[in-house]
Parts: C-alpha cells; sequence; structure tokens
C-alpha cells in the first residue's frame, strides 16, 4: 500500500505540473486617480510617505485616556471578535480549497452475515441449489485524484486565497472604522464637556444678573418685566444644562459599548475639551489605493470573481479522474489479513460536457457579469474614498477659518455685554439689551466650543479617510499555500 501511495503522488506531481490553469489571469482595474488634492492646506507635508502615520493611529492626538479606551476596544469589541472569526473561517475554507490538489483516500473496514436467495436470478434460468449464509469480513481503501489539467482547483484556491485576503482586509476596515467612532464619541463627549462648563458660566452671568435686577426693582428703578425677562432667560439655560447633560450620557453610553463594557457599569470623567487638530499628514491621491483597508477589500473581491470565471471556464474541459481501491477481503476472519485476500483494481475516468442545456455557458456568463460587478463596486469605492478625503481636508479648512472669525466674535459678545452692563446702571438704555447681550454671548461661546469639537472630530475622520496608517502590504501574509505533508494528513 505504501508503495502504491507513494508511485500515485508522483504520478500526481507529473501530471499537475503539465497542467494549464484555463480563463483570464487577474490584473487589477484601471481606476483614475488625480494627481494632487483639491484642498491644499497647511498639513501638507513635502515628502508625504514620510510622515503618513503607522500602527495605533490615535496617539497623534496625545491623549492617553483615549489610548486606554482604545486599547480596550482592541481587546473586547465583539463586533471584532466577530470579524476575527470571520477571518478564520475564510482560513479555512482556503485550507479547504487545497485539498483538492493532493488525492483523498479512504477506508471502508465492514463485517456482516448475510443469505443469498436460492430463487436469485442465475445465468441461463438453471435453478440454484440452494441458498447460501456465509459471512463477509474486508478491509477496502479507495484512493481518488482529479487530475487538475485545466486548473479548475487551482482557481479555486486563487478564489479561496483571494477571498481569505479580502476578508482579511474587512477585519482591518472594521477596526479602523470602530476606533474611528470611539475617537470621534470621545472627543465629541468632551465638546460637551466644555460645552457644559460654558453654559455653566452664563447661568452664574444670568444669575448675577438676576440678582441685581431684583434689587434694583426692590428700590423702584427696575420694572417687574424686567424681573422676569431675565429670570426667563436664566431658566432657559439652565434647560441648556440638562439637555447638555443628556446628550454627553449618549455618548458615554455609546463609548461603554465600543469599549465592551456594559453602560450601566461605565463612565468618562468629565474633561473640556481644550486641544486643537493635530497636523495630519495627508500625502498623495495614489497612496490611498494601499492605505485603505475598503479599497483593498473590494481589489481583493475583483481576484475572487476573476478566479470564479476560470472555474466556469474549467467546466467546458474534460474532467480526468485516477481512482485505485485495494484491500483485503474472506469470508474468514481468520484469514483476512493474508496474501489471497487480496484484491485492488487502478483505473482512470474521463467525463467530457457535450449536452448540458446551456448551463456551463450560463455559468460562465454569470461569473463574468460578477467579475464586471466587482470592477464597478471598486471603482465606487475608490471614488468615494477621494471623496472622504476631499470632505476632511477642506472640513479642516474652513473649520479653521470659521473657528478664528468666531473667537472674535466672543469677544465682541464679551465687550458688547459690559458696555450692555454699563450703560444699564448708568440708565442710559434698558435692561432688554442686557438681556440680549447676555444670550449673544452664550451663543457665541457655544458656537466656538463646537467648532473646536468640530475640527477634532473632523481630525478623527480625515484620519480614517486616510486609512489609519494601515498598509496593503500587510495583506501578503494572508495565504494559505498547498504543501505536501497534506497528502497524509488524516
Amino acid at each position: 500500500m505504501r508503495k502504491f501511495i507513494a508511485g500515485s503522488l508522483c504520478a500526481v506531481a507529473l501530471v499537475f505540473l503539465a497542467g494549464c490553469a484555463v480563463g483570464p489571469n487577474y490584473k487589477r482595474a484601471n481606476v483614475q486617480v488625480p494627481g494632487t488634492w483639491k484642498t491644499q492646506g497647511p498639513w501638507q507635508t513635502a515628502a508625504p510617505k514620510d510622515g503618513i502615520l503607522k500602527g495605533a493611529w490615535w496617539t497623534i492626538f496625545g491623549d492617553t485616556q483615549l489610548n486606554g479606551y482604545e486599547q480596550q476596544l482592541l481587546n473586547a469589541n465583539q463586533s471584532l471578535v466577530a470579524a476575527r472569526d470571520r477571518l478564520e473561517q475564510a482560513r479555512a475554507f482556503a485550507r479547504v480549497a487545497t485539498s483538492g490538489l493532493f488525492p483523498q483516500l479512504a477506508a471502508d473496514p465492514y463485517a456482516q452475515r448475510q443469505r443469498v436467495s436460492a430463487n436469485r436470478p442465475a445465468l441461463g434460468g438453471a435453478r440454484l441449489a440452494s441458498e447460501i449464509t456465509q459471512d463477509v469480513f474486508a478491509i477496502p481503501f479507495a484512493l481518488n485524484y482529479e487530475v487538475d489539467l485545466f486548473g479548475r482547483v487551482r482557481r479555486n484556491i486563487e478564489a479561496a486565497n483571494a477571498s481569505l485576503q479580502s476578508t482579511a482586509a474587512d477585519l482591518q476596515n472594521a477596526q479602523l472604522v470602530l476606533s474611528a467612532e470611539l475617537a470621534a464619541d470621545y472627543f465629541a463627549l468632551h465638546e460637551l464637556d466644555a460645552e457644559f462648563q460654558v453654559v455653566q458660566e452664563s447661568v452664574a452671568i444670568q444669575q448675577r444678573g438676576l440678582e441685581l435686577v431684583q434689587q434694583r426693582h426692590a428700590g423702584g428703578i427696575a420694572s417687574g418685566l424686567e424681573v422676569a425677562q431675565q429670570a426667563s432667560l436664566l431658566e432657559s439655560t439652565k434647560t441648556q444644562l440638562s439637555l447638555v447633560r443628556q446628550q454627553r450620557v449618549q455618548y458615554e453610553h455609546a463609548i461603554a459599548v465600543l469599549t465592551g463594557n456594559p453602560a450601566s457599569t461605565f463612565s468618562v470623567p468629565a474633561a473640556p475639551l481644550k486641544e486643537t487638530p493635530p497636523v495630519i499628514p495627508a500625502g498623495v491621491p495614489s497612496d490611498l489605493l494601499e492605505r485603505r483597508p475598503d479599497i483593498a477589500s473590494a481589489e481583493r473581491r475583483m481576484a475572487v470573481q476573476n478566479a470564479e470565471v476560470g472555474v466556469a471556464t474549467a467546466a467546458f474541459y474534460p474532467h480526468i479522474t485516477l481512482a485505485g481501491t485495494g484491500g483485503v477481503q474472506s469470508r474468514d476472519i481468520t484469514s483476512l489479513i493474508s496474501a489471497p485476500s487480496a484484491f485492488w483494481s487502478i483505473g482512470s475516468d474521463m467525463l467530457q460536457p457535450i449536452l448540458a442545456g446551456g448551463r456551463n455557458r450560463a455559468n460562465l456568463a454569470g461569473a463574468k457579469a460578477a467579475y464586471n460587478e466587482s470592477v464597478a463596486n471598486y471603482r465606487e469605492t475608490v471614488l468615494t474614498a477621494f471623496q472622504q478625503v476631499e470632505d476632511g481636508l477642506s472640513g479642516l479648512d474652513n473649520l479653521a477659518s470659521a473657528a478664528a472669525t468666531q473667537q472674535a466674535a466672543v469677544e465682541d459678545a464679551r465687550r458688547a455685554l459690559s458696555l450692555a452692563n454699563k450703560r444699564y446702571t448708568g440708565g442710559i438704555t434698558s435692561y432688554l439689551d442686557v438681556i440680549t447681550a447676555q444670550s449673544a454671548l452664550l451663543t457665541n461661546e457655544r458656537l466656538a466650543t463646537q467648532l473646536l469639537g468640530q475640527r477634532i472630530v473632523t481630525s478623527v475622520y480625515l484620519v480614517k479617510a486616510l486609512g489609519g496608517g494601515w498598509d496593503a502590504s500587510q495583506l501578503k501574509g494572508q495565504y494559505v499555500r498547498p504543501h505536501p505533508a497534506q497528502a497524509l494528513q488524516p
């Protein structure tokens, strides 16, 4: 049996080396790539690749608490756990595909006692003497191998490995999306902390204003209308505090889920946002094709569909199988393992499709259409990536300009409130000017705080749009290669 298996493996190797794989060889589809980004800001670098983010991209923000939450996400986020399991499934399926390159050996031992009818049909119509009762013991082995002359098995392996790489890219994309969402929620939460602080300060200002107007009313200087107007503004501002607090709680719960914690036991310490956005090296547009895991996934799905076209093409060619059986069989278990009990047979089979009702042509047409669809999806993914980067670049540019003018508006509002208070206490204007100035200051300070939060969140999403420091070369290790040792694996 050892000599039989060894000889079969040698024959298989010779046939395999002589075979060819029908169908188109894979070539990445062309996409239109702009030479430069439309928005050119001060964050552009002279040598873009020198500044490309690597690994833990969130460390660019210099926030140790965020770094800790991101590590929790990598370790405990259940969506990432599921994505890792999908990767292991894809790796297992790729190993299944490589098994088709090797012979399949099976043993089917059995023992039975049987009675053969005396009235069973016999050649020439002769009547048989009597029934027969006998024992049968056997240990048969069957060896089968598909000769992959036209590459059906190899195209299946090609498709399985491309699918494995696509799933690996999907895992990296899920990690990028979730880590970016965590960072965005984290900074949005702390922006609300800053906004809460702004509203609290306005409450204090308006509380002092209410005390002043109440004193003046008691002295007969201010009217009851002025007291009511100031009290109304104060209560309205206190209402805003509750609404800001509610928004913060929702972000806190979202961060809990992202980091794999129950919302009921999780809390984020309050810390008003003060940071300004870091410099984000954008690189050049052509880099994006290798830095976005979703682009890599779409490109690998093209390779899957291209290989499927090869599988469909191979269906038009002969299907050749080598087969061998051998073992021992006896009516008596005591003589089962002996030379006279041995039996064997070897042979081959070739199946050539002739008429199939158009099935093979339809399968091929469907495979080609699926490939064309994957090309369109790939190009759409690339276009969307360029859009997201341009959105981030232009967003940072415009928000920086808006933040500068808004800060000037805050200073003007503070000066206006100071003048309104002086004019009111001097008896020049009504208290309505003070109320208007207080309301304008609160609105402008909240908007300035919101713009700071938007700038940092936009920076996070720009990093996400640029791929977060990922590189397509990481997919090269995601490949299952057939090895001769597989032929002897049970």
